[in-house]
């Protein structure tokens, strides 16, 4: 069964990339999200298998998301996506439960070892 994929990341091109590599791999871009509030409304409506979360949002940030979504759903598997030279935000990702973390600019074939890692 294709796994569903919640993408949040505030640059539409972004988006555009990751949904590309992704459905390019069998995945299933489930819906999108252009910052952290509604990557949350999302994930509560759509309940996908995986997120994957920029940190750096408007409204609210990928961190603040992510540990709303684990609040909500403990099992929630999200993996973090962010520009090079952020160590104190990967370590603060991972402490706040995410899954992995994917640094950009993206490498398709480490995106995709990410997601079967934490998804299949």
């Amino acid at each position: 069964m294709a796994k569903n994929i919640l993408v949040c990341d505030d640059a539409a091109f972004m988006r555009m990339m990751i949904k590309d590599i992704l459905t390019k791999n069998g995945y299933t871009v489930a819906g999108e999200a252009e910052n952290g509030l509604k990557a949350v409304e999302k994930y509560s409506e759509l309940k996908p298998d995986l997120v994957l979360m920029d940190i750096t949002m408007p409204e609210m940030d990928g961190i603040e998301a992510l540990k709303k979504i684990k609040a909500n759903d403990p099992g929630a598997a999200v993996i973090m996506c962010s520009a090079m030279g952020q160590q104190a935000m990967v370590i603060e990702s991972i402490q706040s439960g995410a899954k992995d973390f994917i640094v950009k600019p993206f490498q398709a074939d480490r995106v995709i070892e990410a997601v079967k890692k934490v998804v299949g």
